[in-house]
């Protein structure tokens, strides 16, 4: 994205996704949020994203939104950007996907580990992960982006560390390629599961809380962009 698109972006006064950019409509919720919440008015500047890279500017008129700019595509990155992360207790999953999302992360991974204390069955999976990329969906508004990151999961830790970098103390730094990161839980991951992981990184001299240590691995890897 270009600077003069990007500060386009950050200058409008609400940023909704919506279904097709070509003719943007607004759902209840939205049109809600839009001019009730942020109490958007006539003539101010709304931008719309369909969530997949295409976004365009409209005009606010009469509790709706009039196309004013051409669409715009944004490429997809060619390193996207994975972070897994262990279910930890209370709310903290949201706080995690909610700012994972700002940093930019393409895809963000539930996972149950073998030391995890908090583990979702089926049915609670399903409304765990409707809530979870409602969340996502909320922060891609509040931050702008234009590209809505998967959220999914929950999957088995040991069946997702061979194509992954476990964060664990005494690994290597955090380097270019290392494109799928995970966090493991309070108790940290087991012998059998550092023996299948793709390699070791370490974020740090300290033992980090694992909303921590997953916003540490997107912020280090994105100190080595490709």
């Amino acid at each position: 994205m270009t600077p003069e698109a990007a500060d386009s972006l950050r200058r409008s006064a609400a940023h909704v996704v919506v279904d097709d950019v070509s003719l943007p409509v607004l759902g209840e919720a939205e049109t809600h949020h839009v001019f009730r919440v942020l109490r958007v008015a006539d003539g101010d500047t709304v931008s719309v994203t369909d969530g997949r890279g295409g976004w365009r500017l409209c005009t606010a008129i009469g509790g709706a939104v009039e196309p004013t700019g051409e669409v715009q595509q944004e490429v997809p990155p060619s390193d996207p950007l994975t972070i897994g992360f262990a279910v930890p207790k209370s709310d903290r999953p949201e706080w995690i996907v909610q700012k994972l999302t700002e940093l930019g992360v393409d895809r963000i991974v539930v996972l149950h580990a073998d030391r995890s204390v908090v583990r979702w069955d089926a049915q609670r999976g399903e409304k765990h992960l409707a809530k979870l990329r409602r969340t996502a969906l909320e922060a891609v508004q509040q931050c702008r982006r234009v590209f809505v990151p998967e959220v999914d999961g929950p999957y088995d830790a040991i069946d997702v560390l061979p194509r992954a970098v476990a964060a664990e103390p005494g690994g290597r730094k955090v380097a270019q390629g290392d494109d799928f990161m995970v966090i493991g839980p309070e108790g940290g991951w087991s012998e059998r599961e550092l023996a299948v992981a793709g390699d070791r990184v370490s974020l740090g001299p300290n033992v980090l809380r694992v909303e921590t240590a997953a916003l540490v691995a997107a912020v280090q890897r994105y100190s080595h962009p490709e």
